[in-house]
């Protein structure tokens, strides 16, 4: 039996790696609305030759659209959009056979959740449609209890059709875990909050909002590995938005577009992640573009367009990069299927390996150890 080395889980940007280590568990989240997904799904990955092994499924979730592992890889929590309706579910994880058997559930006291983080203490839920963050505990079952807190956001933007009100597209923690970042597409600012992890009510207080363009939409946010730069994907503008970050402060540095002046029809930006690295940064665009954006990062932090390149698939909301850097793995929610591309280590250059995970509506792309 092959010796197995392990880490943390890795969720979108947290990069962290061991090189010894080849296989990690693939949580993919769905939407299964459409009829063609069942749940959440877990496959085996192997990082040094993309091969993949269907491992779970669990059954009977309603659009577990995003995802997150707690610390010790123990536990998986999940949103489901679903309206008036929508919660935030616990799972118990058990890594090695990448089964999960749930805990409880409750709902998140504002609409259709899109985004979910966890540390030790808590998890936060970003409420698209509520245009809320709530904010709930964990029990030492690993369930979920509270919540502790909501956030409403209140008023919109100029696009009337789009941001008539607030939408909490994305909630992270700052890279020293100090702060909680929230984007709202709605009303085109950036929020950031003081992170007070064992308060049982005030957890999150108001710190610091930056504005950006109007009508541009804040969608998903990034941080270099040294904490010193933020990088903004703005999903109606379609700009990565590069910000020197300290203590809470985010100064804007550059505006990069992720598109050509050739571009036709609609934009939709939709996820953004750096290479384990460093070196290279990436974008989808969805609607009529289905593409990747390379941009190779500077000593400065700002960025450089490099290439933009097809999908393979139509609606790539959400991609991941493997926690070895050596893979990409782009989710098709619109062709049902992810879609495997190689890395190239000094260029960023991506190359389709031809390898395609089929499945129904895939969203949300989870690596995390197993062990």
């Amino acid at each position: 039996m092959k010796k197995r080395l392990f880490l943390l889980p890795f969720l979108f940007c947290s990069m962290q790696t061991m090189a010894q280590s080849n296989e990690y568990n693939l949580i993919i989240g769905t939407y299964t609305n459409t009829g063609k997904s069942e749940g959440i799904y877990v496959y085996d990955f192997d990082t040094k030759t993309a091969a993949f092994r269907a491992k779970s499924i669990t059954k009977n979730v309603v659009n577990p659209s995003y995802l997150t592992v707690s610390n010790d890889n123990a536990f998986v929590y999940a949103v489901s959009e679903d309206g008036a309706n929508s919660s935030v579910s616990a799972f118990s994880f058990d890594a090695v056979k990448g089964s999960m058997e749930p805990l409880n559930k409750l709902a998140t006291k504002g609409a259709d959740p899109c985004f979910v983080i966890a540390d030790d203490v808590n998890v936060l839920t970003a409420n698209y449609s509520g245009g809320s963050i709530s904010v709930f505990g964990r029990d030492s079952s690993g369930a979920v209890t509270g919540p502790k807190q909501v956030v409403q956001h209140s008023g919109g933007s100029i696009d009337k059709s789009r941001q008539e009100g607030p939408h909490v597209h994305q909630v992270r923690f700052s890279p020293d875990k100090e702060y909680v970042i929230s984007n709202d597409l709605g009303k085109d600012k950036i929020y950031v909050y003081k992170y007070n992890p064992n308060e049982t009510s005030n957890v999150l207080v108001a710190h610091d909002s930056v504005s950006v363009k109007a009508g541009t939409g804040p969608r998903h946010i990034t941080f270099s590995k040294d904490g010193k730069f933020a990088y903004l994907l703005t999903e109606m503008g379609g700009i990565v938005n590069v910000y020197s970050y300290k203590d809470g402060k985010l100064s804007l540095l550059q505006d990069a577009p992720i598109f050509g002046k050739d571009l036709k029809g609609e934009n939709g930006a939709a996820d953004i992640h750096l290479t384990p690295d460093g070196k290279f940064l990436y974008t989808t665009n969805r609607a009529n573009a289905n593409s990747i954006t390379r941009f190779a990062v500077q000593a400065n932090g700002k960025l450089l367009k490099k290439s933009e390149i097809p999908t393979q698939g139509k609606g790539p909301r959400n991609f991941a990069i493997d926690p070895t850097g050596n893979y990409l793995l782009v989710a098709h929610q619109y062709t049902n299927d992810v879609v495997i591309f190689k890395i190239n280590k000094e260029t960023g250059a991506l190359t389709d390996t031809g390898k395609r995970i089929e499945l129904g509506a895939p969203v949300c792309l989870v690596f995390a150890p197993v062990k």
